[in-house]
């Protein structure tokens, strides 16, 4: 049976994979709070749409799976068993105090873009509301 190459290559392989999985986790947090850039400045700006509800989506998705995992990111357990440090989020490439401090101050980000949104969530509920209601 052949095996991976992060197997085979013992250590030297741990390596590459680590830096392949903090590569892909960093460029994965990076599209993440690109979504919620793009939340939150529709909501300053007082306008909801099609790509605004996807973008939240994708935010809320990596909330509950984070949440979900025990407040620990899915890939911290892969990347720590790979040789790297412990910590919640210290397998990302991104300064250590910000890393360590991303819960948060990702939480009151979440409640600010929910906040700015209100209007357009509460509008969204009557309209799946109404809809049931006429089923």
């Amino acid at each position: 049976m052949r095996t991976g190459s992060w197997q085979a290559g013992g250590q030297a392989g741990h390596g590459a994979v680590l830096t392949t999985v903090k590569a892909v986790h960093t460029l994965a947090w990076f599209s993440i709070e690109s979504c919620m850039v793009h939340v939150l400045g529709a909501g300053f700006r007082g306008s909801s749409d099609r790509r605004t509800a996807i973008a939240a989506a994708v935010v809320a998705g990596e909330s509950l799976i984070f949440a979900a995992n025990g407040f620990r990111c899915p890939l911290t357990d892969l990347a720590e068993r790979l040789g790297a440090e412990k910590g919640s989020v210290t397998d990302i490439y991104l300064p250590r105090w910000f890393a360590r401090n991303l819960p948060a101050i990702h939480a009151p980000l979440l409640l600010l873009a929910v906040y700015l949104h209100r209007n357009s969530i509460g509008a969204c509920i009557r309209r799946v509301h109404g809809q049931l209601a006429a089923w």
